[in-house]
């Protein structure tokens, strides 16, 4: 059995690898994608047994797809936990392709959890949708000004038909009047392409129990239901919803020894664009649950409106957590609750 050790880079990767039966060990440095391709694809040829060992990182879509092809074993190792476990003091891309090899050699490697191609290939439809969001909204924001500069100002009402005829109506200068010409254009181009994109996720929504399920929650829509299924994976992989929150970088950074503590700003790690749909989520959920609107003003007051929404959004997280993991609907959730630090004996030790 081939085993290697993969200090992977977007323009080549540095390779440590041992034969495991004649205990040879040789190092390489494999430009990408011809040369590492032919490399891995000649092992292949041999009809070796093959595992290889790389960090997490991005831009690797390609390498992981060939793997695949070949039927190699490939373990992705969370940097993190295989900086710390680096002794010397000098790094080079030699040092960290033996220093893989060697947590794999002595079974300390640092493996991580992979979602499948499909999961892979749904976020990328919900980031799609998230960015085209993002661009129309930076159109509109400038459409906004240009009726501002003419002395209009009718906020939502500017998307009707008749705000849509004010701001057409305007007379401005040669190039204000193309800028405003191409906004409008790119605006008409964008909102069809959002719609079908909107359509596709609601759509695999009604393929997914699991989504279904946790979009019974006030505020919870389509697409926050289907990232948080997409990028939880399992929900046995996490304890409890404290894993949960610190996985989505919902919890503060913390620099605590002896009698100080100190607590910053949330770690913002793991994956941005679900941590953004939940705090929308929990918003809404605000609104519409006086309970949670209850416990948002108490925080808002104490702490301000930032730390709140965040606070909320956490709150959400926690709480789509269990309906996943214990498969409950909403109602079910109030009816039961998560018992979350709850003795296993709620009337005491029997």
């Amino acid at each position: 059995m081939i085993i290697i050790g993969c200090d992977y880079h977007p323009g080549f990767q540095q390779i440590a690898y041992v034969d495991t039966e004649t205990g040879e060990l040789q190092e390489r440095a494999l430009q990408h994608r011809e040369e590492a391709e032919k490399f891995y694809r000649e092992l292949a040829d041999q009809g070796l047994k093959v595992r290889v060992g790389m960090e997490a990182s991005g831009h690797a879509r390609w390498f992981e797809r060939l793997l695949a092809e070949l039927n190699f074993d490939l373990w992705i190792g969370d940097a993190a936990e295989i900086r710390t476990k680096r002794v010397r003091k000098q790094k080079t891309d030699r040092q960290d392709a033996q220093l893989i090899l060697k947590l794999m050699l002595k079974d300390d490697f640092p493996r991580i959890w992979v979602p499948s191609w499909e999961n892979r290939d749904l976020r990328q439809l919900l980031w799609h949708r998230h960015r085209m969001v993002q661009a129309r909204t930076r159109l509109m924001n400038q459409l906004q000004a240009v009726a501002l500069n003419e002395g209009l100002r009718c906020k939502k009402r500017l998307w009707r038909e008749a705000g849509r005829q004010q701001l057409e109506a305007f007379r401005l200068a040669p190039w204000a009047s193309r800028r405003r010409q191409d906004l409008l254009e790119l605006l008409d181009r964008l909102n069809p392409t959002i719609a079908e994109l909107t359509q596709a996720i609601e759509r695999e929504v009604e393929k997914c129990p699991e989504a279904r399920r946790l979009q019974t929650h006030p505020g919870v829509g389509p697409l926050t239901a289907l990232a948080f299924v997409l990028i939880i994976g399992r929900a046995d992989r996490f304890r409890c919803g404290k894993q949960i929150a610190s996985y989505l970088g919902l919890v503060p950074l913390e620099d605590s020894s002896g009698s100080r503590r100190r607590l910053g700003h949330i770690t913002k790690q793991g994956n941005s664009l679900l941590r953004f749909l939940l705090v929308e989520a929990a918003q809404v959920t605000v609104r519409s649950d006086p309970g949670w609107r209850s416990k948002y003003h108490h925080l808002m007051m104490r702490r301000g409106r930032k730390i709140a929404k965040v606070a909320m959004a956490r709150r959400l997280a926690v709480r789509l957590y269990w309906m996943m993991r214990q498969e409950w609907n909403y109602e079910q959730l109030k009816k039961f609750g998560s018992h979350a630090g709850q003795p296993v004996h709620r009337d005491g030790a029997q």
